[in-house]
């Protein structure tokens, strides 16, 4: 019998007896960035117990005593202090693009150490196309070690960068012992990198006090430095 014909081999099949690769399927496109996001990433410095803000020291070794000698305090409980600082960014073109109010909540993020809340409208104007309800800005609320941090990055780095700065107005107070003032652009503040900001955002600044009249709330934050006009 004549001998029967061996079928040819496909182009690139393996040799007979050669152990076959086997092919890792293919991640989808996406896949690849969810993994890296995922990656772990180095935690971030812990800081020693005795840590303590250099604001937060200055005010104890300075500012406090300096306000009981001129006012007379009985004693330091009644001595005024910084409660809380309030920053808040409005966006007036998240009407059209509500990406604009993510963009800002990101930014305010790096400037306060802290995640912020988004702020929405509470009543509908047809005029300007807001509905009731819509985001249109971030804010958040400084306290304690990271209230002192942003005073002293406010005060020693943001303020001397404002173009044509002349000092703050000594009259923004309220009666209530709370300054508030604004910044035309926050990339004054170290941590807004200007190569990577989406757009340039105006921002307002809170200090909430305990003081009882604006004439101490103005000497303590003199006391921090804050410069006022003459």
């Amino acid at each position: 019998m004549a001998d029967k014909e061996k079928p040819a081999k496909a182009a690139g099949a393996p040799k007979d007896g050669a152990p076959q690769k086997a092919k890792a399927p293919k991640a989808p496109k996406g896949d690849k960035k969810a993994a890296a996001s995922k990656e772990p990433r180095a935690p971030a410095a812990p800081r020693p117990k005795d840590y303590k803000p250099r604001m937060k020291s200055h005010y104890e070794k300075v500012v406090r005593d300096a306000m009981q000698k001129k006012f007379e305090y009985a004693n330091n409980m009644q001595v005024p202090r910084i409660e809380k600082i309030v920053l808040n960014m409005g966006v007036g073109e998240a009407v059209n693009d509500r990406k604009k109010v993510e963009s800002a909540a990101g930014d305010l993020a790096l400037i306060a150490g802290q995640r912020p809340v988004q702020t929405r409208s509470r009543k509908a104007i047809a005029t300007y196309k807001l509905r009731e309800g819509m985001p249109i800005g971030a804010k958040v609320t400084l306290r304690g070690d990271r209230m002192y941090e942003f005073i002293d990055r406010f005060v020693t780095i943001a303020l001397p960068r404002v173009k044509d700065f002349r000092g703050l107005n000594p009259k923004s107070f309220d009666g209530r012992g709370n300054y508030a003032c604004g910044l035309k652009e926050h990339i004054v503040f170290p941590e807004i990198d200007y190569d990577k900001v989406d757009q340039i955002w105006g921002m307002d600044i809170i200090v909430c006090t305990s003081a009882q009249s604006d004439d101490e709330a103005r000497e303590l934050l003199r006391g921090f430095n804050f410069p006022f006009r003459s």
